[in-house]
């Protein structure tokens, strides 16, 4: 492919700026070259692609993935699940320790960073674990993490509940630098838990996860985040009183930030009627209060972020008793469909919701691996495109990732990405989308 690529006749937005502009888009040497209303100096053979009727954006950055390998590759690999995000927009995602053996020491921080480089079609970032094995006994070697390259810390999946570890992991987590990502879940009162705890799992006959164990691990650790003034992430957040934790934590002065995902969003209890084991997640989906209470989090900046918490399982998980299904959705390429039914429906703005899918994130990440979440003159030219009004149908026999356990399936979204590019190199592209030569 060549060196240089036009991007022309999009609107360009860019949050990271205050940018929203229709105009067009020069990429040179895999680095945004110049942004302008319209570029007259265009270099002989390079590639055009019209983003007419499109917008041009950073390229998403996904804080919260799971990509399985190593030690489930029948569920997803680093190859599997980077190209599905890359379908999604994604130009940067962070993987979750919870595999096995969990990414708890160098070796297998490396081996992350090697099968990334040599199979992944966008940037793969690792997260580290908290505690060895995961295991809420015993911290992992944060200096050794921090030094083989991991964003954050999280052992995602599982909460500490030895609140005396938690603190130590936070104090520590000051020493090197790094953010400690926090799954909130108190498990004496979610031990069993299917479904949200409401009327819904009473007609179902199902065990209920309460409010409760989310929030009850929310002001624990904020509690011990302002202690130590450590900072503190919170992942998927589901609730109206977690959001009002953190909102009065943020007030307080509590290095905190906070991510939901797009089905938290987008989905309630509801889409587990029929014993729809695709739709059960961890935490569980909510209310229609607890949906509007995450939007206006996102609206006055309680939330930081979105983050998709894609959690790929094969068929055969998914297809059984409700009980004995593990959670999780897939969720790398209907997360743009679904966020822009809060577009279309008025309740939030495209730059907000392109804030918190690009400059927002690249924030908590920091410069440490690039100039993330910005088309600024000179920096890498990480880049989605996408139409805002095409409709489309969800269906999982196209899905590039191998879990196909979305609830999502046949369903009509609105908004669909047209192209990724990732350092200037086309990583996804819709058969609808031309891309041709200027002679």
């Amino acid at each position: 492919m060549n060196k240089t690529m036009l991007i022309k006749n999009g609107r360009i937005i860019d949050p990271s700026q205050d940018m929203d502009m229709t105009g067009d888009l020069l990429i040179t040497d895999g680095r945004i070259k110049e942004v302008a209303a319209s570029i007259k100096e265009i270099p002989a053979d390079c590639n055009v692609l019209d983003a007419k009727g499109m917008i041009v954006c950073p390229g998403f950055i996904d804080f919260h993935c799971h990509l399985r390998q190593p030690g489930f590759e029948e569920k997803e690999t680093i190859a599997t699940g980077s190209k599905a995000a890359a379908k999604g927009g994604f130009t940067t995602i962070c993987c979750m320790p919870n595999t096995n053996p969990a990414l708890d020491n160098r070796a297998t921080i490396d081996y992350i960073k090697s099968a990334s480089a040599t199979d992944a079609c966008i940037r793969v970032l690792p997260i580290g674990c908290i505690t060895k094995g995961r295991a809420g006994k015993e911290l992992a070697d944060m200096g050794e993490l921090a030094e083989a390259g991991v964003v954050a810390v999280s052992d995602d999946g599982s909460t500490i509940a030895d609140s005396r570890i938690m603190k130590q992991a936070l104090e520590y987590s000051t020493i090197f630098g790094l953010l400690v990502g926090d799954h909130c879940e108190d498990v004496m009162l979610s031990n069993g838990g299917q479904i949200n705890e409401g009327i819904i799992a009473t007609r179902l006959g199902l065990r209920g996860i309460p409010n409760a164990a989310e929030e009850n691990i929310i002001a624990r650790d904020i509690a011990l985040a302002k202690l130590t003034g450590a900072r503190i992430h919170i992942c998927h957040i589901s609730t109206h009183g977690s959001v009002e934790l953190v909102r009065n934590a943020k007030k307080d002065g509590v290095k905190i930030t906070v991510e939901v995902t797009p089905h938290h969003l987008t989905m309630d209890e509801g889409m587990v009627l029929g014993f729809d084991t695709n739709a059960k997640v961890n935490p569980p989906l909510r209310t229609r209060k607890d949906i509007a209470a995450l939007i206006a989090g996102l609206k006055d900046d309680t939330i930081d972020i979105i983050a998709t918490d894609h959690a790929p399982h094969t068929d055969n998980e998914k297809l059984c008793e409700f009980a004995i299904a593990p959670f999780g959705i897939s969720g790398f390429e209907t997360a743009l469909g679904s966020l822009m039914k809060l577009v279309h429906n008025g309740d939030i703005e495209i730059g907000l919701l392109l804030s918190k899918l690009t400059a927002a994130p690249a924030k908590i990440i920091g410069s440490k691996f690039g100039k993330l979440g910005t088309l600024e003159q000179g920096a890498m030219a990480d880049i989605t495109i996408f139409d805002p009004d095409a409709e489309w149908k969800v269906n999982v026999e196209e899905f590039y990732s191998r879990g196909r356990n979305t609830p999502l399936n046949g369903e009509k979204l609105k908004g669909k990405v047209m192209a990724t590019i990732f350092n200037g190199k086309v990583v996804y592209k819709d058969n609808s989308v031309k891309l041709g030569v200027k002679a």
